[in-house]
C-alpha cells in the first residue's frame, strides 16, 4: 500500500498563508513625511483631548466574566502560557508597509509576564496585547524600544478599543486586520503580521507529526511485505481503508483512487488537528480548526480540487442544463452558480462552529469554580465548582474526541461527495 502525503503539505500551505492573503491592501498612511514635524504639536493638542478616558487605574472588580476568558483561551496568540508567570516564546515576523522595514524577533521581548499576554514594551511602535501583536497609530511615537505605563482602552460610541499610556500619554492602537479584510470589524494596518503564532506553530507540528507517521508507516510496510501489519501500521492501515471504503469508493465510484492522497490527507490533517487541540497544555492548547481562517484555507483547497476536476457535463449541468427550458435555465443557473460559492463556505462554518462550541463549552465549565466561589469568597463554593467542573469537563473531553473524529470524517465525506458530483460520467 502507498501512503502519500503530498496533499497534507498542501493543505498546510494553503492554510498558513490564508492569514496572510486575507492582509487588506489598504489602508495608507494619510501624513507625509516632510509634514511631521509641523503636525507635531496639533497631533498632540488633539490626543490630549481625545484620551482623556484613557488611564493605567485598576479596574473595579465585578462579576466573573466566563465568556470572555472562554474566547481569550481559545484565541490566537504570539506564545503558549505554560503556567502562571512561564510563557514559551513565538518569532515575531512584522514588516512595515511604509517603511519597508522588517522586525524580527521572539515575543519575550515586550516583555509580557505577570500580565497576561499584554507586554509592557513598545518596539517600533509595535506593542502585545492579549497575546496579539499591535500597533500604535500616531507615527510620532518613539520608534525604539520604549517602556508603556500599561495596556489600557478607549471608548467610542461605546465600543471599546485597545490602547496603551506612555508617560502619562494614552495612545490608540491600529484596528487589527481580520481575515475578511475589515468587512465584519477590525481594518487595514500599516503593516503585515507573519508571526508564528500558536495556531501556526501548532499546523507546523502536527504537519510534522504526521510526514514522521506515514514516513514509518511506509518503512515498516517495506520490512514487513506480504506479513500482517502491527502497532501504528494497523491504526493507520484501518484509517485508510476506512476512508477508502466508506467514503471514497462509495462517492466517486470507480476513479476513487485518484482522490484517495487527497482524502487521506484532509483526514488525518483535521484529526490530527482536532485532537491536538484538546491537549490543555504545550505543545497542546492550539486552537486550529476552532480558528475560521484555518477551516476556511482547508475549504478552498477542497474547493480548488473540486473544481479542477470536473468534467464537460458537471459545468454543463451548472451553467446551462441540458434538456431544460429556457426560462426555467434564467432561474435555475444563478441558484448552481450560488452552489459553487455555499459548498465550501459551509465546509468552513461546520467544522469552525463545532470545534469552537466545544472549546467554550470546557471553558465555561471551569468558570464554574469562580462563580460558585465568588472570585475567593466562598470556599464550599469553589469546592463544588471544582467538584462539578471535574465531573462535566470529563464527559465534555469524551465528547470531544468523539467530535474530533467525526469532524474530519465529515468534511472528508463532503469533500468526496463534491468530488464524486463533479467527476460523474453523463448519463
Amino acid at each position: 500500500m502507498r501512503i502519500r502525503t503530498t496533499g497534507i503539505l498542501t493543505c498546510l500551505m494553503l492554510a498558513l498563508s490564508w492569514p496572510l492573503w486575507a492582509q487588506h491592501e489598504g489602508g495608507q498612511h494619510t501624513a507625509a513625511a516632510h509634514e511631521a514635524e509641523a503636525a507635531t504639536e496639533e497631533h498632540a493638542q488633539e490626543g490630549e483631548a481625545h484620551h482623556a478616558t484613557c488611564s493605567c487605574e485598576p479596574k473595579e472588580e465585578g462579576e466573573f466574566d466566563v465568556a470572555a476568558v472562554a474566547f481569550h483561551h481559545i484565541g490566537d496568540a504570539n506564545a503558549f502560557h505554560i503556567w502562571g508567570d512561564i510563557y514559551f516564546p513565538l518569532p515575531v515576523m512584522l514588516y512595515d508597509r511604509q517603511g519597508g522595514k522588517w522586525d524580527v524577533m521572539m515575543s519575550s521581548r515586550f516583555d509580557y509576564k505577570h500580565n497576561h499576554g499584554n507586554g509592557r514594551k513598545a518596539i517600533n511602535r509595535y506593542v502585545l496585547v492579549e497575546g496579539v501583536v499591535y500597533r500604535v497609530a500616531d507615527e510620532h511615537f518613539p520608534a525604539e524600544e520604549v517602556q508603556v505605563d500599561c495596556v489600557s482602552e478607549t471608548e467610542h460610541e461605546g465600543e471599546k478599543h485597545p490602547a496603551i499610556v506612555y508617560k502619562g500619554q494614552c495612545y490608540e492602537l491600529e484596528a487589527k486586520t481580520t481575515w475578511d479584510g475589515g468587512f465584519t470589524g477590525g481594518g487595514p494596518t500599516s503593516f503585515y503580521d507573519f508571526s508564528i503564532t500558536k495556531n501556526v506553530f501548532t499546523m507546523l507540528l502536527v504537519f510534522f507529526l504526521l510526514g514522521w507517521m506515514f514516513v514509518s508507516v511506509r518503512k515498516a510496510y517495506q520490512k514487513r511485505q506480504g506479513m500482517a501489519p502491527t502497532g501504528l501500521q494497523n491504526l493507520v492501515e484501518l484509517m485508510i481503508m476506512f476512508i477508502q471504503e466508506e467514503v471514497a469508493k462509495p462517492f466517486i465510484g470507480k476513479h476513487y483512487f485518484r482522490y484517495m492522497p487527497f482524502l487521506i490527507s484532509l483526514f488525518f490533517f483535521i484529526l490530527a488537528l482536532n485532537l491536538i487541540g484538546q491537549i490543555p497544555f504545550f505543545p497542546g492548547s492550539g486552537n486550529v480548526t476552532g480558528n475560521i481562517s484555518a477551516t476556511a484555507g482547508l475549504a478552498l483547497v477542497t474547493a480548488f480540487r473540486v473544481y479542477t476536476s470536473a468534467n464537460k457535463h458537471y459545468w454543463e449541468h451548472v451553467f446551462w442544463m441540458p434538456g431544460v427550458p429556457a426560462w426555467v435555465k434564467v432561474i435555475l443557473t444563478p441558484v448552481e452558480m450560488l452552489g459553487l460559492l455555499i459548498k465550501p463556505f459551509t465546509l468552513m462554518l461546520r467544522l469552525f462552529a463545532n470545534i469552537t462550541a466545544g472549546h467554550v463549552v470546557l471553558i465555561s465549565f471551569v468558570g464554574l469554580i469562580f462563580i460558585f466561589g465568588k472570585m475567593g469568597e466562598s470556599i464550599a463554593g469553589a469546592t463544588a465548582g471544582i467538584f462539578s467542573a471535574f465531573v462535566l469537563n470529563g464527559f465534555m473531553m469524551a465528547i470531544e474526541v468523539l467530535v474530533a473524529l467525526i469532524q474530519a470524517f465529515v468534511f472528508t465525506l463532503l469533500a468526496a461527495s463534491y468530488l464524486g458530483d463533479a467527476t460523474q460520467e453523463a448519463h
